[in-house]
């Protein structure tokens, strides 16, 4: 599997800036006293470290599992970068909401419905994967990695639960395109997950 240029430089932007955004979200208090110059810039890399160990993580990975599912059934893959939805994503962030659509692997070449189904469960299943190997981190993890156990195990269960909504753009359209069983069979707990991220675990 290769990356062009332009690709690496797309993951790597998306990366840093959904790890701004996420940072400017969650830590607002910090993110309003960094702007007036006003706080500790070591305290600054720290939170942006945390985000992107996490949401930068969870991003990457997730799109990193389309391309690999998707090169393995010989589609030239590649991902895209969409700066102006990354601008938004800042933005929406200094605004008090969050509002983040990076970008998308984008494949061609001839496919089942089942193998484009497959590729794109390949993303919210990473992001399942990932949250419980964040999970003893943050049971069992003092302090800072704790933190990071636990924003790990929130963004990535939001991430496969809003990923598997059957709308649009979404995984989890082309999944139910192909089998509805498997998309209920996915779905279900990840929906549930997501919920129980949302309001029992935050961010």
């Amino acid at each position: 599997m290769s990356f062009s240029r332009r690709e690496l430089r797309d993951l790597a932007v998306a990366w840093l800036a959904l790890g701004v955004a996420f940072t400017i979200f969650i830590d607002r208090t910090l993110a309003e006293a960094a702007l007036r110059g006003a706080v500790d810039p070591t305290a600054v890399g720290l939170a942006v470290g945390v985000s992107l160990a996490t949401v930068g993580v969870a991003f990457l990975l997730h799109e990193l599992a389309h391309k690999v599912v998707a090169v393995r059934f010989g589609q030239v893959a590649a991902f895209q970068a969409d700066y102006g939805m990354l601008f938004l994503a800042v933005m929406s962030a200094l605004a008090g909401f969050l509002f983040a659509a990076p970008g998308a692997v984008v494949h061609r070449g001839r496919i089942t419905a089942r193998e484009n189904g497959l590729i794109a469960l390949a993303g919210p299943v990473t992001n399942l994967g990932l949250a419980a190997v964040f999970l003893p981190v943050m049971l069992f993890g003092p302090g800072l990695l704790g933190l990071v156990g636990a924003r790990g195990v929130s963004i990535n269960l939001l991430l496969a639960g809003f990923n598997m909504i059957p709308y649009g753009p979404l995984d989890g359209k082309k999944v139910i395109g192909w089998s509805k069983p498997v998309y209920v069979a996915v779905a279900v707990p990840s929906v549930l997950l997501a919920v129980f991220a949302l309001f029992g675990l935050g961010l």
